[in-house]
């Protein structure tokens, strides 16, 4: 199943970028991908190497440390055998783990056929990964991001062949969640917009279509959305009775949101895309709130206790009035 959800041209003209006809160099079909690359082995990494592997691609696995890969295999081993036992795997965790190779060399992704780039939220990291693929990969392989947020077309701007690049945005956690967003940068061609769709659909995901405008489609509803239960609660925090069932029965049949917990953590991950998306043409509905501003108490953890200020102090009845 696909969305399109884009600005469409005057006239009902397809754009020249997304032409088929366009002369372009030949991008990779569905039926010649076997083998795919995932560039980072953190959450959205290991989810993603995970459902490929599940659904019969040989996959490689690569981040800057041995660490890192190591815990993104025990991520995937432990995702496995949960899934394992409610007989929702049709083959054995063991055969789908023999399918994803671990690496430290962004050189052992040169066979891939499709990239996935899954690492942080940084538009230089990201440049900089894309300008050594390019260097690496086949000229036929089709190089996709996961970014949430960042310009497809910026990540891209420096390549060759820009018209290989796109987005494919995984819903988190990767193996449950149904969606990926396809996100069209200036020059990716119509070639690598479909096999993006096919793809993620043979990955038994739902697709929809953004064109790449700041926050996409998810991230332009999420995270002003985020930001007004924020705020909601700096202004009329005495009212939580009326605040816990709005902001717990709010779901769309798209988003699951009872996955958001208002949570010190989860204001951390949005930080990155809030700070883009405010310097962006919808910046005004994204002033950041100064609860929304919190840290974690204990570093690099989710201590699960809502958010804390500034100076460290916990507000634990804001966790109390948007969570369960």
């Amino acid at each position: 199943m696909c969305i399109v959800w884009e600005q469409q041209p005057k006239g009902g003209e397809q754009p020249a970028h997304l032409s088929s006809s366009s002369k372009q160099k030949p991008v990779m079909s569905i039926e010649r991908i076997d083998r795919v690359g995932v560039v980072g082995a953190g959450t959205m990494g290991n989810g993603i190497a995970q459902v490929a592997a599940t659904h019969g691609y040989d996959v490689v696995m690569r981040d800057i440390k041995e660490e890192f890969v190591e815990s993104g295999f025990e991520n995937i081993d432990d995702s496995l055998d949960r899934l394992a036992n409610r007989d929702a795997l049709e083959e054995g965790p063991e055969a789908i783990r023999d399918r994803i190779e671990g690496t430290t060399a962004l050189e052992d992704l040169e066979d891939c056929d499709l990239v996935v780039e899954a690492a942080l939220e940084d538009l230089e990291v990201k440049r900089d990964i894309f300008d050594d693929l390019e260097d690496v990969c086949e000229e036929d392989a089709v190089l996709a991001t996961n970014t949430s947020t960042l310009s497809i077309t910026s990540i891209a701007a420096d390549l060759e062949r820009p018209e290989r690049v796109i987005g494919l945005h995984f819903m988190n956690p990767v193996p449950i969640m149904e969606g990926v967003e396809v996100v069209v940068g200036e020059k990716t061609t119509g070639d690598v917009v479909d096999l993006a769709h096919e793809v993620a659909e043979d990955l038994e995901k739902t697709t929809w279509q953004s064109d790449d405008k700041p926050g996409f489609v998810t991230n332009r509803i999420l995270m002003p959305w985020i930001n007004e239960g924020i705020r909601a609660y700096e202004r009329a925090s005495r009212r939580r009775r009326t605040s816990t069932p709005a902001w717990n029965s709010g779901r769309t049949s798209r988003w699951d949101h009872s996955r958001w917990r208002i949570t010190s953590a989860s204001i951390s991950v949005c930080m990155p895309p809030r700070r883009y998306m405010r310097n962006s043409e919808i910046g005004t509905n994204l002033r950041i709130c100064s609860s929304g501003r919190s840290r974690p108490t204990t570093s690099g953890r989710r201590p699960g206790r809502g958010f804390t200020s500034t100076t460290e102090i916990v507000r634990s009845d804001c966790q109390r009035c948007f969570t369960a």
